[in-house]
């Protein structure tokens, strides 16, 4: 393939390419396998840490150059002397103390999460249903000891109409964020999402902005997919917020009907 023909193909991971408990649908296996060994640039750009996204890069048998995690605070590069075949590239952090102090006195029994440049991560009780690889339970007063990539804080007693009133009434500044698909928040440094990550990958491997395609289904995706729409195709899965549904270009059948598969297909 000549490289005036390959895309940039970003796919988010939970809701996308993988189910709720972490199954692949085959039709998703064999369409990214399909559009990979055709020659595009097929990579992962997830609010997952690397640590949690690696085992999803190996099952698809992905050779991207580049991953994004941590919601772009993180992107790491193939490098075959390192552990695991990717090293840390670009890293973007922040000090965590005054969006964690914002926050607790509008949610006082929210459980939080604190993730660092190394991928550790520090979280406070209640955390149980969360992804808590390579981390240790902490106070919460010492969730600010280190410099940040990512936040997270969850509340399972609020709704989620609940939960995005007092996300608003929070006014959360000088940092990204992105509300889950339940009551969970997403917090990363000041204008840094799977965007700001995507365009600096896409300037690195020489990729045109009109040879871009994005897949997400969660508001965690919305810049990624206004980025990606404005020149190239952006697509929102069938079961993704209206919200989401709405940058799209395009929109896709549900994980549940393979979706993606269908986007892959058509390429």
């Amino acid at each position: 393939m000549s490289d005036s023909d390959r895309l940039l193909i970003a796919l988010d991971v939970d809701g996308t390419l993988i189910h709720e408990d972490e199954t692949i649908g085959q039709a998703v296996l064999e369409a990214v396998t399909r559009v990979r060994e055709a020659g595009h640039e097929v990579m992962l750009a997830t609010g997952r840490s690397w640590e949690t996204a690696r085992g999803i890069h190996e099952r698809f048998g992905l050779t991207s150059e580049y991953v994004v995690c941590a919601n772009g605070a993180l992107t790491m590069r193939r490098d075959e002397t390192a552990e695991g075949g990717y090293r840390r590239e670009f890293i973007e952090s922040f000090d965590p103390t005054e969006v964690l102090e914002t926050i607790r006195p509008y949610l006082p029994s929210g459980s939080f999460m604190v993730e660092d440049a190394t991928g550790f991560r520090r979280y406070t009780a209640g955390m149980s249903e969360w992804e808590l690889a390579n981390g240790t339970e902490v106070s919460f007063e010492e969730l600010s000891a280190h410099p940040a990539t990512r936040v997270v804080v969850i509340s399972p007693q609020h709704d989620e109409e609940q939960f995005l009133s007092i996300v608003e009434r929070m006014g959360l500044h000088k940092v990204s964020y992105a509300i889950g698909w339940t009551a969970w928040l997403d917090i990363a440094p000041d204008g840094v999402n799977k965007a700001t990550a995507l365009e600096r990958v896409r300037a690195a491997t020489g990729i045109p902005r009109s040879r871009v395609i994005a897949v997400g289904d969660g508001r965690n995706d919305i810049d990624m997919l206004l980025w990606a729409g404005a020149e190239g195709r952006a697509v929102a899965m069938g079961q993704a917020p209206d919200e989401v549904k709405a940058v799209a270009t395009q929109v896709t059948d549900p994980l549940v009907e393979d979706g993606l598969a269908e986007v892959l297909n058509s390429l």
